[in-house]
């Protein structure tokens, strides 16, 4: 066999190889298109796509342009306007490496137009699968328009693994719409497949972060701490406003759109005592630091980023979203409830709704359905589940008695005797107690009270008295006072050699929450007590999960990993949850009052610790859709 001798690429190949890095989709594409543009300092921007960017890619804006005899250097690989100095520690600018355009070049077929605001006209350039044509005279306004056509026709291999049209324009939108959040103050249009996805004015960044995320703006939570040289700003959504996926989760750095591991961690570990496992929360988070103390060369897309000092950042973006989130139950993030749905639903008053059933009350009056009531399907049915669950975990309760409100008194009425209690004045309350003055109760589970603005509120009772108790155990978790369970007979867990390292760097953390571990021979670690809670847990299972944690980020303390983390905070809900009031319980007047104040003291307190909601509120406008007062 012949010896193979080393050889030069040509630089067509070159360009092929370096495009499958920079340009692996039609979205990667469009994202270094428009980073262009707002580099290039525009202030409208106008996207049209088709086929999910595989046809079609058209980018326009009005920034400065480039004159004719740049435009060959502009599609020439490591060619940049954007590194004066050729400083990579300072990196002010969205693109530095001169690489997406030809990169483009190379596969598709790129037209390029371009005209500065002292020039005469516009100059077009194209480049055909790495062949260049150009520059020519063109008719064009002041600004660049950029259009690829075919993409990856000139890498068939590329083109044959990229997924539907659907799936590609989503990608592209996810790219659009960061690009939007890190530029409210620049127009944007962005239309695909003849649709119009949105058009958005210049707008400040409250606006565009509640059109991006759709969401109102009164419900955004605002983040802005400070500590050092490093800042956090941005809006975030109570853990009533929730998705699916991660898609509603944007993160900026330096005004450069990223997703980022050690940010999205920090995310994770701030939202998990208030949402519900499997759920991601929905904001926008912008952080900024010194330009010598994040790394943005570490990725073709530059998506990803190297801090200095990651631990630092991982928990100052904790501490400050852990903050705006603490809020006592009144103060934000509570749900609106919407019950306009049951005027469209009813006929008129006094008819049925076909297909409908309805309950009555011991007064023989009619009820409105609980089903219709158009709180949303998730908290129609955390609201039934949890009754159904409170009484099968409860065989010997009563049955729950019906609670009604007279005219200025409430009468409760338990084991067949009625006790009528003084109706408290509303007025006389202040605003310091958001939650407001407790009425009665629905069916024994639901306070019903009047906030100070005249609003409803229906609060949870038992939801809500398990996240003060929640707090309580959580609390006494922080502070490490977590009794140890010895082993009988120690454990030994075989692990990876870099694995058993990680354990055994984080060993007297672990031991202040009662997992005590020794090193044991090369790989191996021996396991000598559990936390009290997790006893009768996995212990091999247990090891292996935390040391894979802190393998892939070893600054990531032990404490806040979701293996130990999660079956703690599984651990205290369940604790929390058999020991806190039940739904079906009959409430005094004063036992009611002081679960709202309770509630309104403590941190978390609009969700229970599964991350379902503990009150809800009906407003004016609601009340006035229910009875079709509306114009």
């Amino acid at each position: 066999m012949m010896r193979p001798v080393i050889r030069r690429l040509s630089s067509h190949v070159v360009d092929l190889i370096a495009a499958g890095e920079v340009v692996e989709r039609p979205a990667a594409a469009l994202k270094e298109l428009v980073e262009n543009a707002l580099d290039a300092g525009a202030t409208r921007l106008e996207v049209t796509l088709r086929g999910g960017g595989c046809e079609l890619i058209d980018v326009r804006d009005n920034g400065r342009g480039m004159e004719a005899e740049e435009l060959p250097l502009a599609v020439e690989r490591h060619c940049t306007s954007k590194l004066p100095d050729d400083d990579l520690t300072a990196i002010k600018t969205l693109g530095f490496r001169g690489e997406a355009l030809p990169s483009i070049g190379a596969s598709a077929r790129l037209f390029l137009t371009s005209r500065t605001e002292t020039a005469e006209t516009a100059w077009e350039l194209s480049v055909q699968g790495g062949v260049v044509s150009g520059p020519v005279p063109s008719a064009g306004s002041v600004g660049t328009r950029v259009v690829v056509r075919d993409l990856f026709f000139a890498t068939p291999a590329r083109r044959k693994f990229l997924k539907t049209a659907r799936v590609e324009g989503n990608h592209a939108e996810a790219v659009m719409r960061r690009v939007a959040l890190s530029a409210p103050d620049c127009a944007i249009s962005f239309v695909m497949d003849g649709r119009e996805i949105f058009n958005l004015p210049p707008q400040d960044v409250r606006a565009r972060v509640a059109s991006i995320l759709d969401v109102p703006e009164d419900g955004l939570l605002t983040v802005d701490e400070q500590r050092g040289p490093m800042r956090l700003g941005g809006y975030i959504c109570g853990p009533g406003e929730t998705r699916r996926t991660g898609s509603g989760q944007f993160m900026l750095v330096n005004n450069r759109p990223v997703m980022d591991p050690i940010l999205r961690t920090a995310i994770r570990v701030a939202y998990r005592p208030v949402i519900e496992k499997g759920r991601f929360p929905v904001l926008l988070l912008h952080l900024r630091l010194p330009l010598d103390r994040v790394d943005v060369n570490v990725h073709p897309a530059k998506t990803e980023l190297r801090f200095a000092d990651e631990a630092e950042v991982r928990a100052f973006v904790i501490g400050a979203v852990g903050r705006a989130l603490a809020r006592s139950a009144g103060d934000g993030g509570g749900i609106q409830a919407d019950l306009g749905i049951i005027g469209r639903r009813a006929a008129s008053i006094g008819q049925n709704v076909p297909g409908t059933s309805y309950s009555y009350d011991h007064t023989g009056a009619r009820a409105v359905p609980p089903a219709d009531l158009g709180l949303g399907t998730s908290v129609r049915r955390f609201a039934s589940s949890a009754v159904m669950e409170e009484r099968q975990s409860a065989p010997g309760l009563a049955e729950p008695q019906q609670g009604y409100v007279t005219s200025g008194r409430v009468a409760q009425v338990e084991d067949g005797g009625g006790e009528e209690v003084p109706h408290p004045s509303v007025g006389g309350r202040q605003p310091e107690q958001p939650l407001g003055v407790p009425i009665g109760q629905i069916h024994a589970t639901y306070i019903l009270s009047i906030a100070p603005d005249g609003d409803l509120i229906l609060t949870d009772q038992h939801a809500a008295h398990e996240r003060l108790t929640h707090e309580r155990l959580r609390a006494r978790f922080a502070e490490g006072a977590v009794q140890a369970q010895a082993l009988l007979m120690p454990e030994v867990v075989d692990l990876p050699h870099g694995a058993a390292e990680a354990l055994s760097r984080c060993a007297e953390e672990l031991a202040r929450f009662g997992l005590e571990i020794e090193s044991f021979g090369s790989g191996s670690v021996l396991v000598r007590s559990l936390p009290a809670p997790l006893s009768g847990s996995d212990v091999a299972g247990l090891l292996r999960d935390v040391a894979d944690e802190l393998v892939q980020m070893p600054d990531l303390p032990a404490r806040q990993t979701d293996s130990l983390d999660g079956r703690f905070e599984a651990i205290m809900a369940r604790m929390a949850c058999h020991g806190s009031i039940r739904a079906g319980r009959i409430l005094k007047q004063e036992e009611m009052d002081a679960l709202l104040r309770g509630m309104e003291q403590h941190p978390r307190a609009n969700t229970c610790p599964h991350g379902r909601p503990t009150w809800l509120k009906l407003d004016k406008d609601g009340l006035e859709k229910l009875f079709g007062r509306t114009r």
